[in-house]
């Protein structure tokens, strides 16, 4: 099952951001600046900020989120964000024998595509200890020929063995990442995959990692979302999913509950 968490993000996000804003406009030193600004006087710059664009300085501001439970169909289409930091548990140092995996909603619904899609994981599980097995086996056999007692040919063949073993394991294998990205970046995130046009599994990250930040620093998410939330107009033409209403009603209304 997909959790998302958030482990850590910038201390008093919201007034950093203001203070870095109004260093812009000011001959004031830093620390005069940051105490004149009082929670309304924040939330009102902030509110500024975001309505004109000024994302800059929502840079200095970072959250840092534990994702698991998700796929590597998704975990590719998350790292393609490349203003961020990524730490995913590896295929090659951490052995996948009895990997979990994450089923589609459509194959879930559908049995005979649930029997199919089953068969396969089942398949690939058993071959996946199949091959890591051969391979560490001839592994350990090359290195202790070259002298390395057994149990420290062991060991360092079957690293070797999950390299190549992992080659056979499928988009469907579950994987854990943690993720850090400032503010501005996140905008840029949610404005893709937030989108309905954004596949299913990302969608649902993303709209988790939303709402976390919202309960941190609700003004300045007050307008991230997809697109059509953020920016009021969607860039998809003709490839839109034509519910730019229902999308905007349903992000207002989960922003205020």
């Amino acid at each position: 099952m997909m959790k998302v968490n958030l482990i850590s993000h910038t201390p008093d996000p919201e007034k950093l951001a203001a203070t870095a804003a109004k260093l812009c406009y000011s001959s004031s030193d830093i620390d005069s600046l940051r105490d004149g600004l009082t929670e309304e006087k924040t939330k009102s710059f902030i509110d500024m900020l975001v309505s004109v664009g000024h994302e800059s300085v929502m840079e200095h501001v970072s959250f840092t989120f534990g994702i698991e439970g998700i796929s590597r169909a998704c975990s590719h289409q998350l790292v393609r964000h490349r203003i961020a930091s990524y730490s995913q548990k590896s295929q090659r140092y951490v052995n996948e024998n009895g990997f979990e995996f994450v089923t589609p909603p459509e194959i879930e619904a559908l049995p005979e595509a649930k029997s199919e899609f089953d068969r396969i994981m089942n398949e690939i599980t058993d071959s996946y200890a199949k091959i890591a097995d051969l391979l560490t086996e001839n592994h350990k056999k090359r290195l202790m020929s070259e002298g390395l007692d057994e149990k420290t040919a062991l060991s360092k063949a079957r690293k070797t063995a999950n390299e190549d073993a992992r080659f056979i394991l499928p988009n469907a294998c579950e994987t854990k990442i943690v993720v850090t990205m400032n503010v501005r970046s996140l905008f840029n995130f949610f404005r893709h995959r937030c989108c309905r046009r954004a596949q299913w599994e990302i969608r649902a990250v993303a709209d988790e990692m939303l709402k976390l930040c919202m309960e941190v620093a609700p003004n300045i998410f007050s307008h991230a979302g997809p697109s059509c939330v953020a920016e009021g107009k969607c860039p998809e033409g003709k490839m839109s999913c034509g519910k730019f209403a229902e999308v905007r009603e349903y992000y207002r209304k989960n922003k205020i509950d």
